[in-house]
């Protein structure tokens, strides 16, 4: 996890030290040189720089930190401390095998009460990591259905999906608050001559930027959290077993009712929601059966 997070966030400041440099020639051009002689952009590029960067990724990684609380408290997921009946049992030791075959510490595992047919698994460090699943998933599916999903999540836990999601989020949010600030101030101070201060060409340009650039970022994140559903569906098959992984994303491809999962554990689910393809958090399943019988 520390080498992911090192070389996300030292590529992340390079990539910020890089467009901070490509401003500042932008400001050697007369014109615009002219209309910031005041001084106050530069300073202002550097706070921005740092201020970017210790939202974008501190609000992710504080995100990540209270996954598991987080999901718990939305879900009203319960852990299974000690097992109560056999079928807890079952389900804490088929948790238990594909972990110890994944090489990762044991995840606390849990189940939610919902009709919604769904599993999820999160948590900030793959040894620490909880996997959930809904009595609905437990009532509709046979054992060998859900030992593949239990896989899938394992194999999110394994991949360090969580972490890589929620560094990649950092990241883009990161460029967005900065671009969209220092866009602004430019217009601001350039086009509409703002000496002092922000004035309405600042706010206006922030906002209609935050908003494409956030729809941008949205989109590349959703494009990870698909490709990263294949991966976790190959991931189920070698755990489980191909057959008891297709024979779950078939029974999963028959239910109608859309996911409810809350939006917060969304792309951690089993099962995605969404219209619109670019903004899905996970492929159709007709894809991803597709997909899984290629790889056999």
């Amino acid at each position: 996890m520390f080498k992911r997070v090192a070389l996300l966030v030292l590529t992340n400041f390079a990539v910020m030290i890089i467009l901070s440099a490509a401003l500042e020639a932008l400001t050697q051009i007369p014109a615009v040189e002219d209309a910031l002689s005041d001084g106050e952009f530069d300073t202002e590029i550097y706070f921005w720089l740092v201020a970017a960067a210790f939202f974008g990724f501190g609000g992710a990684f504080i995100s990540l930190a209270l996954s598991k609380t987080i999901a718990r408290m939305s879900t009203g997921a319960q852990v299974i401390a000690q097992p109560r009946s056999e079928g807890e049992a079952w389900l804490v030791g088929v948790v238990a095998r594909h972990a110890q075959n994944a090489g990762i510490g044991m995840p606390e595992v849990a189940t939610y009460p919902s009709d919604d047919v769904n599993a999820f698994a999160t948590g900030m460090f793959r040894n620490k990591a909880l996997v959930a699943v809904s009595q609905g998933l437990l009532q509709s599916m046979t054992p060998d259905e859900i030992e593949a999903v239990l896989g899938h999540e394992i194999a999110h836990v394994a991949n360090g999906d969580m972490v890589t999601l929620t560094l990649i989020q950092g990241v883009l949010n990161t460029f967005v608050i900065f671009l969209s600030r220092v866009i602004g101030l430019l217009v601001d101070k350039v086009v509409f001559r703002q000496r002092r201060g922000w004035g309405p060409g600042y706010y206006l340009t922030v906002f209609l930027l935050q908003l494409v650039l956030g729809i941008l970022a949205t989109i590349i994140v959703m494009a990870f959290s698909r490709w990263r559903e294949y991966r976790a569906d190959a991931g189920g098959a070698r755990l489980a077993g191909p057959q008891k992984m297709m024979a779950a994303l078939s029974r999963l491809r028959a239910i109608t009712a859309p996911a409810h999962l809350p939006a917060q554990m969304r792309a951690f689910g089993i099962r995605g929601g969404g219209v619109l393809a670019l903004f899905r958090s996970h492929p159709p399943l007709e894809k991803r059966l597709e997909r899984l019988a290629q790889s056999r």
